[in-house]
């Protein structure tokens, strides 16, 4: 709990407080206007509070993350190495050079260029 009460995270709940009063101090000013005869402030007046709604929201995620550890930032693409898909290509090239060899030479550059771009597919 102690982590919520450093310099950053103080700084994130008092933009989240400050943000949640003003968007619905900007809201009730558009009721005003909407009231006072500005027909476009009705949907300014309904627009405000859901921002306001959605900063408690991210507020609320935020805390979350930290507290389940989970990085809101992903770290990059991971690269995800397929043996058996990588053996049973082998094993249909080592078929196909008995039966036809050109065919499986067309076969074996279309798999060198296959992992030459990084493409899985």
């Amino acid at each position: 709990m102690r982590r919520f009460f450093t310099p950053g995270w103080l700084g994130l709940h008092a933009t989240a407080i400050v943000l949640f009063a003003a968007f619905l101090g900007f809201g009730w000013w558009q009721f005003d206007r909407a009231q006072a005869g500005n027909d476009r402030s009705w949907a300014y007046t309904f627009e405000w509070p859901i921002f306001a709604i959605f900063v408690v929201v991210m507020w609320v995620k935020m805390i979350r993350d930290e507290v389940t550890g989970e990085d809101s930032i992903p770290r990059g693409p991971e690269v995800i190495e397929e043996p058996a898909e990588k053996a049973v290509t082998r094993e249909i090239i080592q078929r196909q050079e008995s039966e036809d060899p050109e065919l499986a030479a067309y076969n074996r550059y279309l798999a060198r260029l296959n992992s030459q771009t990084g493409r899985r597919d």
